[in-house]
């Protein structure tokens, strides 16, 4: 039987809700027992029977009001009882379960990670552990006791504060754990394992001191500490920014090896991908660093956003994760730097989620319909949630942003709430109109800005004329005008000097509200023709049609005074760069590189010492996948070809200034600290080109052998491979000798096999799946080895014969069985089809009906290849 969609349209409020959820897990890898007792409370009168979600567990037995029950109905989802003659609206369950936790391969509900046992729930994983009125409206208090051996779990942990505990005659202990707060069943937790645990304190505002623990695998104490420490500077943060202190005497986060997500912001017991905790200069680079600072955050985050207010129904899963999102980006660009966060994010948006605009999967911030809830855990819920949020704040500014928060908190903390309850606490607190705004929660697809402009220079007056249009996606044909704020400069042509935005003497604000189909926007006293810098730190998700010329790309790249202006101009000009010679290659024309682009990438060479930070992101080649997003039909071969002619040709034009910016920037002993990060990341762009000149071999080789930390060592590992240099294998070699152990480690070097240029590398690929650090059941290690030849490999997972496809399914048939969340994550590149040729659009069809045929197809699945097909 097919999977049936549920629809937004359709959401009720429950006919009965549970109050308070009691629950005794007897612990042990191979036969766990649960028992939980429910208390039931009819909200709909008259109504009858009670439809509990649950399978993948042995159900035992049902007690109703204390007595043995049999008048219910059970299938493969859900456990149905007759509660017809209960004329109390109040009543209590008792329900048995059996599970086996160590052949959990979902990573979802109870399961073992390593030698410990921990809980995935959300979005639906409690249900794999009981029955339970499994939806996040229905809110409950609870109290867990986990019963274990001593021996090997002397942790146990759930929700809230710790109540009592005790040892057994058997070897066995018992923690008893009690959350005073209301929640929903996806946000409940359970952690039972040995660990080496690392304590501090934290003082809230009011004076109130938060115990800290974090818990990671023995041997790992000395990676934990910069976690603890980006713990603290979250909740610091958000008492400062939003005024918002954490509640519970006690925070927990446990770092597990298994791990479908990042992390997950279970109330007062977070449960971390390993990835996301564990650091040291050895291990980590300084992204892994920022990653982890954010992701803390993030979760940390989610205690107000999201788990004191948590969502109606899943539709609504942007209300906490947009905004949670936007929060984290906050975080970061006030503790380090703001442009280079922005940059970032975009380049996310534009390679990744712009793609999703497009695919077969397309949907709004808020879906109408779903099969698998699973599968809208996405950036277009994610961070394009987020800039919703952001576009809110340019539209209101800080201060009525920060009313609407309060507004919104106040009125719904305890709840389960909607989009529409921020979107209307946002306008009221503010007196803005968001009317016409909401249609960003409902449109799907990436708007379209085209922008043209005209200046008379008898009247000195310039106007920009612009229109917006939404291309129409898989799941909505029609489209209506957004309300798009557009937020501009503008600069002399020849100065540079910025211009006053007025309009018949009264100045302006540089954010335009773009409402209409076609707008025309009027600039006075302007004396000189300008060139105009568009959507300055991107203030809206949109594609941006402006028909700049190189000259006045080079003009922006020089004077803008917006930093994140000045970057776009430069991935503009290795756009156009790429455009050009892909039509060259495209007609058996031989390739040329641009003098105006070496113009202006000596000039960024030139002024390195002006922003460090600013000129590594500057001469950052953009990656195949960001410039696949600029065609509706992407020639993998050819971008692939293009985007090394000119990485080379930038080399061998730059070499001395490249070369002399990489010696002159050493940094001294490994610091996490911004000065030192951009130094590095400066100095890592030069070697990722000097690797292509004569110099590569003996400056990388020495790189690797005089790192005293992971990125530095990551640099010149990847840069032997991607210039394929005589010393890789060895480095490669050296590498894998040294931290074959450690496999978060080991995922760094089977990503970069995952990624070589090398014609064989689907072979390589194939050989790695052997690896002895190698295990198909870590979503980690599955990750960097198949999902990074997949999608960051175009050129040979997009093999003319079928090759790249047909790995793929393969992997995704044994998935299917074992964790159809991870298959789901990694079958994206294929369902891309209709961005290809005829060709590959066969055979990417032919690997899609493959897996359709399978008999026990996975709803995580059979959704995405469903709509690919359709």
């Amino acid at each position: 039987m097919q999977p049936k969609a549920k629809y937004r349209k359709d959401y009720r409020t429950p006919d009965f809700t549970i109050t308070d959820i009691s629950l005794d897990f007897q612990l042990d890898p191979d036969r766990t027992f649960v028992t939980s007792n429910l208390s039931v409370e009819r909200k709909t009168a008259g109504a009858s029977h009670l439809r509990l979600d649950g399978h993948s567990f042995d159900f035992l037995s049902l007690k109703l009001n204390g007595a043995s029950y049999s008048n219910f109905e059970k299938d493969d989802e859900s456990l149905t009882i007759d509660v017809s003659h209960i004329t109390e609206d109040k009543f209590e369950l008792q329900i048995e379960t059996g599970l086996n936790p160590a052949q959990n391969t979902s990573l979802q509900g109870l399961y073992q990670s390593g030698d410990g046992i921990c809980t995935q729930c959300e979005a639906e994983g409690f249900r794999q552990i009981t029955y339970m009125l499994d939806r996040p409206d229905v809110l409950a208090k609870y109290r867990t006791k986990i019963t274990a051996s001593k021996a090997k779990y002397p942790f146990l942990l759930s929700n809230g504060n710790r109540i009592a505990q005790g040892d057994l005659e058997d070897g066995r202990h018992w923690v008893e754990w009690e959350d005073p707060f209301f929640k929903p069943s996806y946000l409940f937790a359970l952690v039972a394992g040995d660990f080496d645990l690392l304590q501090d304190k934290f003082i809230t505002k009011s004076g109130r001191e938060v115990a800290l623990e974090i818990y990671v695998d023995r041997g790992n104490l000395d990676r934990a500490g910069w976690a603890m420490e980006s713990l603290k500077r979250s909740m610091k943060w958000d008492e400062d920014r939003f005024d918002l202190e954490y509640d519970l005497d006690i925070y927990m986060i446990v770092a597990v090896d298994f791990f479908n997500m990042g992390a997950m912001e279970n109330k007062g017991l977070n449960v971390f991908n390993s990835k996301f905790v564990l650091a040291k200069p050895e291990t980590a680079t300084d992204t892994d660093y920022l990653d982890i600072e954010s992701v803390i955050a993030h979760e940390y985050f989610h205690n107000w956003t999201g788990n004191r207010i948590t969502c109606r129904d899943w539709f609504q899963l942007s209300l906490k994760e947009g905004l949670t999102v936007f929060r984290d980006q906050e975080f970061t660009s006030d503790l380090w730097s703001r442009p280079a966060k922005r940059i970032e994010d975009v380049r996310l948006l534009r390679a990744v989620q712009f793609a999703e605009d497009v695919s077969p999967m397309a949907h709004p911030i808020r879906p109408e319909k779903v099969i698998e809830m699973n599968n809208f855990y996405t950036v277009t819920v994610y961070e394009k949630g987020a800039e919703v949020i952001r576009m809110i704040h340019t539209l209101l500014g800080e201060e009525k942003f920060q009313k609407g928060m309060q507004l919104y908190v106040a009125e719904n903390d305890g709840s389960a709430a909607t989009c529409e309850d921020f979107v209307s606490a946002m306008e009221r607190a503010s007196g803005v109109d968001l009317t016409q705004f909401r249609r960003w929660y409902s449109q799907s697809g990436t708007p379209e800005l085209s922008v043209s402009d005209e200046y008379d220079e008898m009247h000195h007056v310039y106007r920009l004329h612009v229109s917006q249009h939404t291309p129409a996606t898989a799941d909505q044909l029609e489209k209506v005008n957004l309300h798009i704020p557009l937020k501009i400069e503008l600069y002399g042509e020849q100065s540079g000097e910025p211009i006053a935005l007025q309009f018949e003497g009264t100045e302006q604000h540089n954010v335009l509200n773009v409402l209409q189909e076609h707008q025309t926007f009027e600039f006075h006293n302007v004396m000189h023709k300008p060139v105009p810098a568009l959507l300055c730190d991107f203030s809206a998700p949109v594609r941006l049609d402006y028909n700049y010329t190189n000259e006045q790309l080079i003009t922006l790249l020089k004077f803008a005074q917006n930093d994140f202006v000045r970057w776009d101009a430069a991935q503009t000009l290795f756009n156009n760069e790429l455009r050009a010679n892909l039509s060259r290659y495209q007609s058996g024309e031989a390739l040329a590189f641009s003098e105006e682009l070496t113009e202006a990438l000596i000039y960024v060479l030139d002024n390195a010492d002006k922003d460090v930070e600013l000129t590594a992101l500057m001469l950052t080649l953009p990656k195949e996948t960001e410039f696949a997003e600029l065609f509706k039909v992407i020639d993998p071969n050819g971008i692939a070809i293009v985007r090394e002619f000119m990485l080379k040709t930038i080399a061998e034009i730059l070499r001395g200034r490249l070369h002399e910016i990489y010696v002159r920037h050493k940094c001294g002993t490994y610091q996490v600290v911004a000065e030192d990060m951009s130094k590095r990341a400066l100095r890592n762009v030069c070697l990722s080109y000097l690797a292509f000149t004569d110099l590569g071999n003996s400056l990388t080789y020495n790189h690797y052998k005089q790192a005293d930390n992971m990125t530095d060592t990551l640099a010149a590992l990847s840069a032997a491979t991607k210039a394929q240099l005589p010393c890789r294998d060895q480095l490669l070699a050296d590498f894998e000798e040294k931290w074959h152990h450690d496999g978060l480690v080991m995922d760094k070097w089977f990503m970069l096999q995952a990624t070589r240029p090398d014609d064989n590398v689907l072979e390589i690929v194939q050989s790695l799946l052997n690896h002895r650090s190698f295990n198909f059941n870590n979503p980690n290690r599955l990750r960097s080895l198949v999902g990074a030849f997949c999608g960051q490999t175009p050129k040979a997972f997009h093999a003319i014969d079928g090759s790249g496809y047909r790995f793929l399914v393969d992997i995704l048939i044994k998935l299917n069985e074992t964790n159809p969340q991870v298959a789901a994550r990694l079958i994206e590149p294929l369902i891309k089809l209709s961005r290809y040729d005829n060709q590959r659009q066969t055979l990417m069809r032919r690997g899609l009906e493959r897996l359709k045929g399978l008999d026990n197809l996975a709803r995580d699945l059979f959704e995405k290849i469903e709509k690919a097909l359709h």
